[in-house]
Protein backbone atom coordinates (compact mmCIF):
# COMPACT_ATOMS: atom_id res chain seq x y z
CA UNK A 1 0.00 0.00 0.00
CA UNK A 2 1.33 3.08 -1.11
CA UNK A 3 2.51 5.78 1.74
CA UNK A 4 0.72 8.93 2.62
CA UNK A 5 2.85 10.89 0.44
CA UNK A 6 3.89 8.65 -2.32
CA UNK A 7 -0.41 9.04 -2.87
CA UNK A 8 -1.15 12.72 -2.36
CA UNK A 9 2.45 13.27 -4.68
CA UNK A 10 0.87 10.65 -7.39
CA UNK A 11 -2.15 12.80 -6.98
CA UNK A 12 -0.99 15.85 -7.62
CA UNK A 13 1.46 15.04 -10.36
CA UNK A 14 1.64 16.98 -13.69
CA UNK A 15 0.96 13.72 -15.70
CA UNK A 16 -2.10 12.84 -13.13
CA UNK A 17 -3.43 16.96 -13.27
CA UNK A 18 -3.02 16.69 -16.80
CA UNK A 19 -5.14 13.93 -17.66
CA UNK A 20 -7.46 14.92 -15.26
CA UNK A 21 -7.77 18.61 -17.02
CA UNK A 22 -8.26 16.92 -20.26
CA UNK A 23 -11.37 14.49 -18.88
CA UNK A 24 -12.89 17.92 -17.34
CA UNK A 25 -12.82 19.22 -20.71
CA UNK A 26 -13.93 16.29 -22.37
CA UNK A 27 -16.86 16.09 -20.08
CA UNK A 28 -17.82 19.77 -20.66
CA UNK A 29 -20.46 20.34 -18.85
CA UNK A 30 -22.17 23.93 -16.85
CA UNK A 31 -20.52 25.95 -14.54
CA UNK A 32 -21.03 25.85 -10.86
CA UNK A 33 -21.31 28.91 -8.41
CA UNK A 34 -18.53 30.90 -9.15
CA UNK A 35 -20.04 31.01 -13.11
CA UNK A 36 -16.25 29.42 -14.37
CA UNK A 37 -16.49 27.37 -17.83
CA UNK A 38 -14.74 24.83 -18.46
CA UNK A 39 -12.78 26.76 -21.20
CA UNK A 40 -11.70 29.20 -18.85
CA UNK A 41 -9.77 26.29 -16.30
CA UNK A 42 -6.67 26.42 -18.38
CA UNK A 43 -6.00 30.03 -17.79
CA UNK A 44 -6.95 29.88 -14.54
CA UNK A 45 -4.80 26.81 -13.79
CA UNK A 46 -1.60 28.26 -15.31
CA UNK A 47 -2.21 31.09 -13.06
CA UNK A 48 -2.93 29.68 -9.53
CA UNK A 49 -2.32 25.67 -10.01
CA UNK A 50 1.12 25.47 -7.72
CA UNK A 51 -0.71 27.62 -5.32
CA UNK A 52 -3.81 24.91 -5.40
CA UNK A 53 -1.26 22.32 -4.91
CA UNK A 54 0.15 24.16 -1.53
CA UNK A 55 -3.40 24.49 -0.45
CA UNK A 56 -4.17 20.76 -0.92
CA UNK A 57 -0.67 19.85 0.89
CA UNK A 58 -1.19 21.65 3.71
CA UNK A 59 -4.82 21.13 4.08
CA UNK A 60 -6.00 24.40 3.45
CA UNK A 61 -8.10 23.97 0.17
CA UNK A 62 -11.51 24.64 0.51
CA UNK A 63 -13.99 23.58 -2.21
CA UNK A 64 -17.05 25.48 -3.13
CA UNK A 65 -20.89 24.47 -2.59
CA UNK A 66 -22.18 22.74 -5.50
CA UNK A 67 -25.30 24.22 -7.14
CA UNK A 68 -28.33 22.42 -6.96
CA UNK A 69 -30.22 21.55 -9.93
CA UNK A 70 -33.69 18.99 -10.28
CA UNK A 71 -34.26 17.04 -13.48
CA UNK A 72 -37.53 16.22 -13.66
CA UNK A 73 -38.14 12.20 -13.16
CA UNK A 74 -40.52 9.86 -15.09
CA UNK A 75 -42.81 8.98 -12.17
CA UNK A 76 -43.56 13.06 -11.48
CA UNK A 77 -40.58 12.99 -8.56
CA UNK A 78 -37.11 15.31 -9.09
CA UNK A 79 -34.11 13.62 -9.03
CA UNK A 80 -31.31 16.11 -7.05
CA UNK A 81 -27.94 16.74 -9.31
CA UNK A 82 -25.42 18.93 -7.82
CA UNK A 83 -23.09 20.97 -10.38
CA UNK A 84 -19.53 21.61 -8.58
CA UNK A 85 -17.37 24.13 -9.47
CA UNK A 86 -14.76 23.45 -12.73
CA UNK A 87 -12.10 23.58 -10.51
CA UNK A 88 -13.34 21.23 -8.28
CA UNK A 89 -14.34 18.82 -10.72
CA UNK A 90 -10.88 19.06 -11.55
CA UNK A 91 -9.74 18.21 -8.57
CA UNK A 92 -12.02 15.51 -7.67
CA UNK A 93 -10.82 13.80 -11.05
CA UNK A 94 -7.35 13.63 -9.91
CA UNK A 95 -8.50 12.34 -6.42
CA UNK A 96 -10.59 9.11 -8.97
CA UNK A 97 -7.52 8.52 -10.91
CA UNK A 98 -4.96 8.02 -7.79
CA UNK A 99 -7.61 5.73 -5.81
CA UNK A 100 -9.10 3.67 -8.61
CA UNK A 101 -6.41 1.48 -9.39
CA UNK A 102 -6.37 0.91 -5.53
CA UNK A 103 -10.22 0.06 -5.44
CA UNK A 104 -10.58 -1.64 -8.80
CA UNK A 105 -8.70 -5.16 -6.81
CA UNK A 106 -11.27 -4.48 -3.98
CA UNK A 107 -14.90 -4.16 -5.80
CA UNK A 108 -16.85 -7.39 -6.53
CA UNK A 109 -17.12 -9.17 -10.16
CA UNK A 110 -21.06 -8.36 -9.61
CA UNK A 111 -20.68 -4.32 -9.66
CA UNK A 112 -20.63 -2.57 -12.79
CA UNK A 113 -21.83 0.43 -12.20
CA UNK A 114 -19.25 3.62 -12.65
CA UNK A 115 -15.55 1.31 -13.34
CA UNK A 116 -13.41 0.96 -16.27
CA UNK A 117 -14.20 -1.00 -18.84
CA UNK A 118 -17.34 -1.94 -17.72
CA UNK A 119 -21.52 -1.67 -18.92
CA UNK A 120 -25.24 -1.89 -18.27
CA UNK A 121 -24.71 -4.45 -21.31
CA UNK A 122 -22.77 -6.52 -19.32
CA UNK A 123 -25.08 -6.31 -16.04
CA UNK A 124 -27.96 -7.29 -18.08
CA UNK A 125 -26.18 -10.55 -19.58
CA UNK A 126 -24.70 -10.94 -16.41
CA UNK A 127 -29.06 -11.64 -14.67
CA UNK A 128 -29.66 -13.70 -17.79
CA UNK A 129 -27.09 -16.20 -17.56
CA UNK A 130 -28.27 -16.26 -13.43
CA UNK A 131 -32.05 -16.28 -14.75
CA UNK A 132 -31.15 -19.35 -17.19
CA UNK A 133 -29.20 -21.04 -14.57
CA UNK A 134 -32.24 -21.50 -12.73
CA UNK A 135 -32.38 -18.75 -10.73
CA UNK A 136 -35.95 -17.10 -11.34
CA UNK A 137 -37.16 -15.07 -8.46
CA UNK A 138 -35.91 -11.26 -8.59
CA UNK A 139 -35.29 -9.65 -5.37
CA UNK A 140 -35.83 -6.04 -6.58
CA UNK A 141 -34.14 -3.48 -4.06
CA UNK A 142 -34.86 -0.05 -4.10
CA UNK A 143 -32.45 2.29 -2.80
CA UNK A 144 -34.63 5.55 -1.61
CA UNK A 145 -32.73 8.25 -2.73
CA UNK A 146 -29.08 6.36 -2.38
CA UNK A 147 -27.03 10.06 -3.37
CA UNK A 148 -28.96 11.79 -0.64
CA UNK A 149 -28.86 9.75 2.27
CA UNK A 150 -24.92 8.08 2.14
CA UNK A 151 -23.68 8.86 5.72
CA UNK A 152 -20.38 10.77 5.59
CA UNK A 153 -18.79 9.25 8.53
CA UNK A 154 -19.75 5.54 7.60
CA UNK A 155 -18.12 6.64 4.23
CA UNK A 156 -14.80 8.14 5.68
CA UNK A 157 -14.19 4.84 7.93
CA UNK A 158 -14.64 2.81 4.59
CA UNK A 159 -12.36 5.14 2.46
CA UNK A 160 -9.91 4.96 5.62
CA UNK A 161 -9.50 1.29 5.48
CA UNK A 162 -7.52 1.69 1.87
CA UNK A 163 -6.57 5.26 1.49
CA UNK A 164 -3.82 5.94 4.08
CA UNK A 165 -2.83 9.82 2.84
CA UNK A 166 -4.67 11.83 5.63
CA UNK A 167 -4.39 14.82 2.91
CA UNK A 168 -6.50 13.18 0.47
CA UNK A 169 -9.27 11.45 2.93
CA UNK A 170 -9.69 15.13 4.46
CA UNK A 171 -9.99 16.45 0.93
CA UNK A 172 -12.64 14.02 0.66
CA UNK A 173 -14.45 15.02 3.44
CA UNK A 174 -14.35 18.83 2.59
CA UNK A 175 -15.97 17.86 -0.59
CA UNK A 176 -18.72 16.29 1.00
CA UNK A 177 -19.18 18.93 3.26
CA UNK A 178 -18.61 21.68 1.65
CA UNK A 179 -22.90 22.46 1.33
CA UNK A 180 -25.56 23.46 -1.48
CA UNK A 181 -26.39 26.50 -3.29
CA UNK A 182 -30.59 26.41 -3.86
CA UNK A 183 -31.75 29.43 -5.66
CA UNK A 184 -28.45 31.50 -3.98
CA UNK A 185 -29.34 30.17 -0.73
CA UNK A 186 -26.60 28.04 1.15
CA UNK A 187 -27.53 24.76 2.67
CA UNK A 188 -25.30 22.14 4.79
CA UNK A 189 -24.75 18.83 3.28
CA UNK A 190 -24.48 16.58 6.27
CA UNK A 191 -25.66 14.12 4.48
CA UNK A 192 -25.39 12.32 1.21
CA UNK A 193 -22.56 13.68 -1.80
CA UNK A 194 -24.27 15.06 -4.81
CA UNK A 195 -24.79 13.40 -7.71
CA UNK A 196 -23.13 14.51 -10.48
CA UNK A 197 -19.60 15.35 -8.73
CA UNK A 198 -16.79 13.28 -10.03
CA UNK A 199 -16.22 12.07 -7.31
CA UNK A 200 -19.73 10.68 -6.22
CA UNK A 201 -19.97 7.36 -8.50
CA UNK A 202 -16.36 5.59 -6.72
CA UNK A 203 -17.98 6.94 -3.64
CA UNK A 204 -21.59 5.06 -4.39
CA UNK A 205 -19.20 1.73 -5.13
CA UNK A 206 -17.18 1.98 -1.98
CA UNK A 207 -19.92 1.79 0.07
CA UNK A 208 -22.00 -0.74 -1.72
CA UNK A 209 -18.82 -2.89 -2.09
CA UNK A 210 -19.99 -4.15 1.45
CA UNK A 211 -23.22 -5.62 -0.72
CA UNK A 212 -21.69 -7.07 -3.86
CA UNK A 213 -22.83 -10.59 -3.72
CA UNK A 214 -25.23 -10.01 -6.73
CA UNK A 215 -26.07 -8.18 -9.54
CA UNK A 216 -25.33 -4.07 -9.26
CA UNK A 217 -25.20 -1.10 -11.51
CA UNK A 218 -24.83 1.76 -9.15
CA UNK A 219 -27.68 2.20 -6.77
CA UNK A 220 -29.83 -0.57 -8.94
CA UNK A 221 -29.23 -3.72 -7.65
CA UNK A 222 -31.44 -7.27 -8.04
CA UNK A 223 -30.78 -10.23 -6.14
CA UNK A 224 -31.57 -14.21 -8.30
CA UNK A 225 -32.54 -16.73 -5.86
CA UNK A 226 -34.17 -20.06 -6.48
CA UNK A 227 -37.06 -19.74 -4.84
CA UNK A 228 -39.97 -17.59 -3.84
CA UNK A 229 -38.99 -18.15 -0.07
CA UNK A 230 -35.45 -17.93 -0.60
CA UNK A 231 -36.34 -14.36 -2.14
CA UNK A 232 -38.89 -13.31 0.43
CA UNK A 233 -35.60 -13.92 3.23
CA UNK A 234 -33.43 -12.60 1.05
CA UNK A 235 -35.42 -9.12 1.17
CA UNK A 236 -35.55 -9.18 4.69
CA UNK A 237 -32.12 -10.12 5.63
CA UNK A 238 -30.49 -7.77 3.15
CA UNK A 239 -33.26 -4.74 3.58
CA UNK A 240 -31.83 -4.92 7.37
CA UNK A 241 -28.00 -5.28 6.32
CA UNK A 242 -28.78 -1.74 4.06
CA UNK A 243 -30.48 0.18 7.20
CA UNK A 244 -28.56 -0.89 9.80
CA UNK A 245 -24.91 -1.54 8.90
CA UNK A 246 -24.80 0.74 5.80
CA UNK A 247 -27.39 3.51 7.37
CA UNK A 248 -28.85 3.88 3.98
CA UNK A 249 -32.94 3.74 3.48
CA UNK A 250 -34.65 1.02 1.51
CA UNK A 251 -38.17 2.17 -0.32
CA UNK A 252 -39.78 -0.48 0.55
CA UNK A 253 -43.23 0.45 -1.54
CA UNK A 254 -41.02 0.16 -5.05
CA UNK A 255 -38.77 -2.85 -3.59
CA UNK A 256 -40.50 -6.25 -4.49
CA UNK A 257 -40.34 -10.03 -4.96
CA UNK A 258 -40.98 -10.84 -8.70
CA UNK A 259 -40.26 -12.97 -11.95
CA UNK A 260 -38.17 -11.84 -14.27
CA UNK A 261 -41.02 -10.51 -16.69
CA UNK A 262 -42.57 -8.55 -14.29
CA UNK A 263 -39.31 -6.11 -13.66
CA UNK A 264 -37.61 -3.25 -15.68
CA UNK A 265 -34.26 -3.16 -14.68
CA UNK A 266 -31.64 -0.46 -16.33
CA UNK A 267 -34.24 0.13 -18.68
CA UNK A 268 -34.35 -3.70 -20.22
CA UNK A 269 -37.26 -6.07 -19.41
CA UNK A 270 -37.49 -9.91 -19.56
CA UNK A 271 -39.15 -12.59 -21.61
CA UNK A 272 -39.12 -16.41 -22.14
CA UNK A 273 -38.47 -17.59 -25.47
CA UNK A 274 -41.33 -19.87 -26.95
CA UNK A 275 -38.46 -21.42 -29.27
CA UNK A 276 -35.64 -22.40 -26.75
CA UNK A 277 -37.00 -21.95 -23.37
CA UNK A 278 -34.36 -19.22 -22.24
CA UNK A 279 -35.15 -15.71 -20.89
CA UNK A 280 -34.03 -12.49 -22.78
CA UNK A 281 -33.82 -9.30 -22.86
CA UNK A 282 -35.74 -6.59 -23.96
CA UNK A 283 -36.42 -3.02 -24.29
CA UNK A 284 -38.79 -2.51 -21.58
CA UNK A 285 -42.14 -0.75 -22.84
CA UNK A 286 -41.17 2.46 -20.55
CA UNK A 287 -38.57 2.57 -22.57
CA UNK A 288 -40.13 2.31 -25.72
CA UNK A 289 -42.53 4.40 -24.84
CA UNK A 290 -40.09 7.06 -23.92
CA UNK A 291 -38.36 6.42 -27.48
CA UNK A 292 -41.96 7.35 -29.09
CA UNK A 293 -42.47 10.31 -27.20
CA UNK A 294 -38.84 11.47 -28.09
CA UNK A 295 -39.31 11.00 -31.71
CA UNK A 296 -42.83 12.70 -31.70
CA UNK A 297 -41.01 16.08 -30.45
CA UNK A 298 -38.51 15.16 -33.71
CA UNK A 299 -41.47 15.14 -36.28
CA UNK A 300 -43.72 17.62 -35.03
CA UNK A 301 -44.94 19.42 -37.95
CA UNK A 302 -44.88 23.12 -35.82
CA UNK A 303 -41.15 22.86 -35.32
CA UNK A 304 -39.52 24.91 -37.88
CA UNK A 305 -36.29 23.85 -38.52
CA UNK A 306 -34.67 22.23 -41.65
CA UNK A 307 -35.02 19.12 -42.76
CA UNK A 308 -31.53 18.17 -42.90
CA UNK A 309 -31.08 18.95 -38.62
CA UNK A 310 -34.36 16.90 -38.17
CA UNK A 311 -32.63 14.00 -39.93
CA UNK A 312 -29.41 14.27 -38.18
CA UNK A 313 -31.04 14.62 -34.71
CA UNK A 314 -33.69 11.73 -35.21
CA UNK A 315 -30.35 9.55 -36.52
CA UNK A 316 -28.53 10.72 -33.27
CA UNK A 317 -31.43 9.53 -31.07
CA UNK A 318 -32.28 6.17 -32.86
CA UNK A 319 -28.22 5.05 -33.19
CA UNK A 320 -27.86 5.59 -29.66
CA UNK A 321 -30.87 4.25 -28.51
CA UNK A 322 -30.03 1.12 -30.44
CA UNK A 323 -26.13 0.72 -29.18
CA UNK A 324 -27.60 1.12 -25.53
CA UNK A 325 -30.29 -1.98 -26.09
CA UNK A 326 -28.47 -3.87 -28.85
CA UNK A 327 -28.40 -6.85 -26.70
CA UNK A 328 -32.40 -6.95 -26.32
CA UNK A 329 -34.77 -8.17 -29.13
CA UNK A 330 -37.10 -5.86 -30.72
CA UNK A 331 -37.56 -6.30 -34.38
CA UNK A 332 -41.18 -6.29 -33.89
CA UNK A 333 -41.28 -2.35 -31.91
CA UNK A 334 -38.51 -1.43 -34.45
CA UNK A 335 -40.58 -1.92 -38.00
CA UNK A 336 -43.85 -0.43 -35.93
CA UNK A 337 -41.47 2.80 -34.76
CA UNK A 338 -39.87 3.06 -38.58
CA UNK A 339 -42.87 3.11 -40.07
CA UNK A 340 -44.51 5.98 -38.16
CA UNK A 341 -41.50 7.83 -38.35
CA UNK A 342 -41.99 8.16 -41.99
CA UNK A 343 -45.50 8.75 -41.57
CA UNK A 344 -45.21 11.68 -39.58
CA UNK A 345 -42.11 12.99 -41.68
CA UNK A 346 -44.23 12.98 -44.79
CA UNK A 347 -46.94 15.27 -42.88
CA UNK A 348 -43.57 17.73 -42.21
CA UNK A 349 -42.59 17.60 -46.19
CA UNK A 350 -46.23 17.77 -46.99
CA UNK A 351 -46.73 20.98 -44.62
CA UNK A 352 -43.23 22.51 -45.78
CA UNK A 353 -44.24 22.73 -49.08
CA UNK A 354 -47.25 25.16 -48.00
CA UNK A 355 -48.89 26.14 -51.08
CA UNK A 356 -50.41 24.40 -54.26
CA UNK A 357 -47.46 25.32 -56.46
CA UNK A 358 -44.82 24.53 -54.36
CA UNK A 359 -46.28 21.23 -54.01
CA UNK A 360 -46.92 20.88 -57.73
CA UNK A 361 -43.31 21.49 -58.97
CA UNK A 362 -41.78 19.38 -55.99
CA UNK A 363 -44.17 16.53 -57.03
CA UNK A 364 -42.92 17.30 -60.85
CA UNK A 365 -39.71 17.03 -59.62
CA UNK A 366 -39.95 13.42 -58.00
CA UNK A 367 -40.96 12.48 -60.97
CA UNK A 368 -45.14 12.34 -60.65
CA UNK A 369 -46.99 12.38 -63.46
CA UNK A 370 -49.25 15.22 -64.43
CA UNK A 371 -52.37 14.54 -63.34
CA UNK A 372 -51.29 13.53 -60.17
CA UNK A 373 -49.18 16.62 -59.71
CA UNK A 374 -52.50 18.29 -60.32
CA UNK A 375 -54.72 16.72 -58.25
CA UNK A 376 -52.21 15.69 -55.51
CA UNK A 377 -51.11 19.34 -54.89
CA UNK A 378 -55.09 20.92 -55.19
CA UNK A 379 -56.10 18.00 -52.79
CA UNK A 380 -58.19 18.83 -49.12
CA UNK A 381 -57.40 16.14 -47.79
CA UNK A 382 -56.00 16.32 -44.37
CA UNK A 383 -51.91 16.07 -43.48
CA UNK A 384 -52.52 12.26 -41.86
CA UNK A 385 -54.58 11.40 -45.09
CA UNK A 386 -52.17 12.48 -47.47
CA UNK A 387 -49.44 10.74 -45.66
CA UNK A 388 -50.81 7.56 -45.65
CA UNK A 389 -52.10 7.31 -49.18
CA UNK A 390 -50.15 9.34 -52.25
CA UNK A 391 -47.60 10.60 -50.19
CA UNK A 392 -46.35 7.01 -49.94
CA UNK A 393 -46.07 6.68 -53.80
CA UNK A 394 -44.55 10.39 -53.97
CA UNK A 395 -41.99 9.93 -51.35
CA UNK A 396 -41.16 6.20 -50.47
CA UNK A 397 -38.85 4.82 -48.34
CA UNK A 398 -36.15 4.74 -50.56
CA UNK A 399 -36.08 8.45 -51.10
CA UNK A 400 -36.51 9.27 -47.51
CA UNK A 401 -33.35 6.64 -46.64
CA UNK A 402 -31.07 8.28 -49.44
CA UNK A 403 -32.37 12.00 -47.78
CA UNK A 404 -30.72 10.48 -44.88
CA UNK A 405 -33.50 9.11 -42.58
CA UNK A 406 -32.19 6.12 -40.65
CA UNK A 407 -34.48 2.96 -39.54
CA UNK A 408 -34.39 1.54 -36.31
CA UNK A 409 -34.99 -1.79 -37.86
CA UNK A 410 -30.94 -1.19 -40.04
CA UNK A 411 -30.02 -0.26 -36.99
CA UNK A 412 -30.97 -3.24 -35.55
CA UNK A 413 -30.11 -5.62 -37.68
CA UNK A 414 -26.88 -4.38 -37.73
CA UNK A 415 -26.36 -5.36 -34.17
CA UNK A 416 -27.96 -8.73 -34.63
CA UNK A 417 -25.91 -10.13 -37.38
Amino acid sequence: MKTDNRLLEEMLSAENLNKAYLQVVRNKGAEGVDGMKYTELKDYLREHGEEIKEQIRNKKYQPQPVKRVEIPKEDGSKRNLGVPTVLDRFIQQAIVQVLTPIYEPLFSENSYGFRPNRCCEMVILKALEFMNDGYQWVVDIDLEKFFDNVNHDKLITLVMRNVKSGEIVSLIRKFLVSGIMIDNEYKESVIGTPQGENLSPLLSNIVLNELDHFTRYADDCIILVGSSKAADRVMENVSKFIEKKLGLKVNMTKSKVSKPNEIKYLGFGFFKDRNDGLWKAKPHEKSVQKLKLKLKQLTKRNWSVDMDYRLMKIKQLIVGWVNYFRIGYFRSKAKEIDGNIRFRLRMCIWKQWKKPLTKYKALKKLGMAEWKCKTWANTRKSYARCARTFLQVAIPNELLKKRGLVSLLDQYQLKHI
